[in-house]
């Protein structure tokens, strides 16, 4: 077994359910975990069953009672912990996370800073969590505005970011006083056991209450439990829009709270007045890191038909100099997709944009031979396409970029809007103008919009999440832990006298 799996305590087996305490199996099949790297097997996981859910719940109720009722500074002070813990396991963890998922290693180590960075966001805000006073129209009377723990938050993440989207979620929701269930993908659920042993021995050596942190692996069936369960109020779910459809009805059928993280077809307006160094670095970068498997990945290149030739020739001579394989070996760029399905997407959308008359500039491809024996190492491809190609509309998880040409920035805007879904844009421009329209109501309907800078690579401190078919959710910075609270507004009255609001009279 390889050293950074041991040193995480991962096995051949491992149990895939826990309370933060107490780990145990279920009756279920076992999820194996494959690397895309090599084909090699991780480790098995074993699935939760619904007896094991229902273990988990009680648990996490019982914790929440006692939980909700720690200062949330001390709170705090156990996410802090929780920090200090992953830096001491970062090297570790952005392994597995890389050996599991496929991303590049500085990729892997990337996230793993991510989870450390929110952990240093949660800690700062343990002694902030501010509500608001207002004056009241009655006098002797003050009004203002709490925010109280909700109570257990439902945890679904993707593949893509099998540890950072956890954190972004958990961190918060802690030291708001909530408790977390966590379903990891069940496509790296080997990551989602390493980190619930790093935070089990933080939380045993504070004496945690068992159920704060919870594990429940599985596929489809624990997250329409968690959606379906109306003692979880929130379920904040990262994935495919067509999940995020499922889980959002579930919810609405029972008033429930969704934060929703669904697809993005993200894309660049390179202006005729762009720094081209810029514009190609952040363009190549979003194309291809992850393989093109984040939500944030850059889909579209929007290109002035002034420079649209120049563009394209820059394009095609760095796509040349990237080096594709093991993604633990630093020098490669680009990695393995997650699996062979993956793969046959990546080949199918590349044959729809073919026949919809789409011109390869950079020809992809299934990478076979020495060092691709997983069969999920592919080529990064560059297609001159059209706006109203279906497949453009269609976001693919693989590393395909679409170029489209524009003349003015009105119909560049135009096109960047036109699809269903809304995470991420961007605009190279010097052009101040231009910079400003973008990020004006009459420019980029996305709920992220970035000048000089790519798709992809959104910070903590700021709120994460996007609009249309990408759900609306927010994560991570700015004020997105309201989502994780129940707001209540009280009203005090410190008079003799009961004086009714608008001036009622109500004599007796």
């Amino acid at each position: 077994m390889l050293a950074f799996l041991k040193n995480l305590g991962i096995t051949e087996v491992n149990p895939g359910v826990s309370t933060g305490k107490e780990w145990f199996t279920s009756l279920q099949e076992k999820i194996v975990s494959s690397s895309p790297v090599d084909g090699q097997i991780i480790g098995s996981v074993t699935e939760a069953n619904k007896e094991a859910f229902e273990k988990v719940m009680v648990k996490a109720e019982a914790a929440f009672k006692e939980w909700r009722n720690w200062p949330a500074p001390k709170r705090g002070e156990i996410v802090r912990q929780v920090g200090d813990a992953l830096r001491a396991k970062k090297e570790d963890l952005g392994k597995l996370v890389s050996y599991e998922m496929g991303k590049s290693l500085q990729e892997g180590l990337g996230e793993v800073q991510e989870m450390i960075d929110i952990c240093d966001f949660a800690v700062g805000l343990s002694r902030q969590l501010h509500g608001l006073t207002m004056h009241s129209e009655r006098p002797g009377h003050r009004m203002y505005e709490q925010y109280h723990p909700l109570g257990i938050v439902g945890i679904i993440s993707a593949f893509n970011f099998p540890v950072a989207v956890w954190s972004w979620n958990t961190m918060l929701a802690w030291v708001c006083g909530d408790v977390c269930i966590w379903k990891p993908s069940e496509k790296a659920p080997v990551c989602g056991v390493a980190c619930q042993k790093i935070v089990e021995e933080v939380f045993t050596k504070n004496n945690v209450p068992e159920g704060v942190s919870c594990l429940v692996t599985g596929g489809r069936a624990v997250g329409e439990w968690m959606s379906n369960d109306p003692r979880i109020p929130l379920v904040s779910a990262t994935g495919s829009t067509r999940m995020g459809k499922a889980v959002g009805a579930a919810l609405g059928a029972r008033l429930g709270r969704a934060l929703l993280e669904l697809g993005g077809n993200n894309a660049i307006i390179i202006s005729k007045d762009a720094d081209l160094k810029i514009a190609i670095t952040g363009a190549v970068f979003g194309a291809v890191g992850t393989a093109g498997q984040r939500c944030t990945s850059t889909r579209r290149l929007i290109i002035h038909e002034s420079i649209y030739e120049a563009v394209k020739e820059k394009l095609v001579s760095a796509y040349q100099q990237l080096k594709i394989g093991n993604p633990l070996d630093a020098k490669n760029h680009v990695g393995p997709l997650i699996d062979k399905d993956a793969v046959a997407m990546y080949s199918a959308s590349i044959e729809a944009c073919k026949k919809e008359g789409g011109n390869f500039i950079v020809e992809g491809g299934i990478l076979e031979g020495p060092g691709f024996e997983s069969g999920c190492y592919v080529k990064p491809c560059i297609a001159e396409a059209k706006p109203g190609f279906a497949i453009v509309q269609h976001e693919t998880f693989a590393p395909i970029l679409y170029l489209l040409k524009y003349s003015t920035i009105d119909e560049a805007i135009a096109i960047q809007n036109e699809v269903p879904q809304g995470l991420s844009s961007s605009i190279m421009t010097l052009n101040l103008r231009e910079a400003e329209q973008f990020l004006s109501v009459n420019g980029s309907d996305c709920g992220i919009a970035n000048v000089n800078i790519g798709t992809s690579g959104a910070e903590i401190g700021g709120a994460f999440g996007g609009e249309k078919e990408t759900g609306g959710g927010r994560e991570s910075g700015s004020d997105a832990w309201k989502n994780y609270m129940r707001r209540q507004t009280n009203t005090i009255n410190y008079s003799t006298n009961l004086p009714l609001a608008q001036g009622i009279k109500f004599d007796l």
